[in-house]
């Protein structure tokens, strides 16, 4: 029988694209228990900045904004240019919403006051991994959304800022690959939307996203593991004997993506350089941990500790990281 290869073209051509972010925020803002428009108006002004952010990003190469300004962030790493840029973008969009009463920032020394009556506090990377956009790699943006606990109007109190990961409200990523894309929980699963940048869209393209319960990656930066501890030497040895594939690429939110899609292990254990860890708790870890256990997925500090649960006693509190698949980091635990 002869196909038709017109027809079957005009089928691929016509088949429907997943709801805008806009329609999905809408429609499914009844999920979330302070349902009044504040939790949607803060996804919408977090989309509107990464629009931005993807616009300066691609066109990196062609203006001066890539390389670094000279300085180091509160977390000892050099600034890149696009890290204050992006830095910019997004306090000037949370700002302007109105609903964001801090602003808790990889790139600030203490929390910044948005002076409003918000009721909500964010903590967020502008642009992780911002060293590999130089080299034209995937960088990303990380950011937890957290309820003030004061009420609308006083200042700015400790409790409101130093919370724990597990009363997030909303947390996810913007990935700035080879297509960008914003996946995000309301602690309702969660959702992928990728950019359609001819419309200034984004749509929903990964619905109910579930990270396997195993794989067969791992990701960790083995240039070190001269100074990681005996447990984590046998854990790797222990992937290696299984034939594991060893994937880094040094943009923690492009490692976590890939293995949220494919299955594997993310780690970042503690070093003679950084015996807490380098990743950074408030701003990283607790973001991407509830969007990992929101898609099956484990996040621990390797020893069995749940990174919700960690206290955080400062705003730039650093700890080790284990993330994945729910059935790879217990068994990386079991080594500890």
């Amino acid at each position: 029988m002869k196909t038709n290869s017109t027809s079957i073209e005009t089928s691929r051509i016509a088949q429907p694209i997943g709801s805008a972010l806009d329609r999905f925020i809408k429609n499914n803002q009844n999920q979330f228990q302070y349902a009044s428009g504040e939790l949607s108006q803060i996804l919408r002004d977090i989309a509107l900045a990464s629009k931005v952010v993807n616009r300066e990003v691609n066109k990196a190469g062609l203006i001066d904004i890539m390389g670094a300004v000279g300085s180091t962030n509160m977390a000892g790493d050099q600034q890149q240019k696009l890290d204050v840029l992006a830095n910019i973008r997004f306090t000037r969009a949370l700002a302007k919403g109105g609903e964001v009463a801090a602003l808790i920032s990889e790139e600030s020394e203490t929390y910044v006051d948005l002076n409003n009556d918000g009721k909500y506090v964010i903590a967020i990377d502008p642009l992780d991994g911002s060293s590999n956009i130089d080299v034209n790699v995937s960088i990303g943006t990380i950011f937890s959304v957290y309820r003030r606990k004061s009420p609308a109007g006083l200042p700015i109190q400790e409790e409101d800022i130093l919370q724990k990961g597990s009363e997030q409200v909303a947390a996810g990523y913007i990935l700035y690959g080879s297509s960008t894309m914003l996946v995000y929980t309301t602690g309702y699963g969660v959702n992928g939307f990728t950019y359609e940048p001819s419309l200034g869209e984004y749509f929903l393209s990964h619905p109910d996203m579930q990270m396997p319960d195993n794989g067969k990656i791992y990701s960790i930066n083995e240039g070190l593991s001269n100074s990681f501890d005996t447990s984590v030497k046998e854990y790797l040895n222990d992937c290696k004997e299984k034939a594991f594939t060893a994937r880094y690429i040094g943009s923690l939110v492009a490692d976590f993506h890939r293995n949220l899609l494919k299955g594997g292990i993310y780690i970042y254990p503690p070093t003679a350089k950084d015996p807490k860890g380098k990743l950074r708790l408030m701003y990283e870890c607790n973001a991407l941990a509830f969007v990992a256990e929101q898609a099956g997925g484990k996040a621990s500090d390797g020893r069995g500790g749940r990174i919700l649960d960690i206290q955080p006693t400062g705003l730039h509190q650093r700890t080790p990281f284990f993330v994945g698949s729910k059935h790879m980091v217990e068994h990386a635990e079991r080594f500890a």
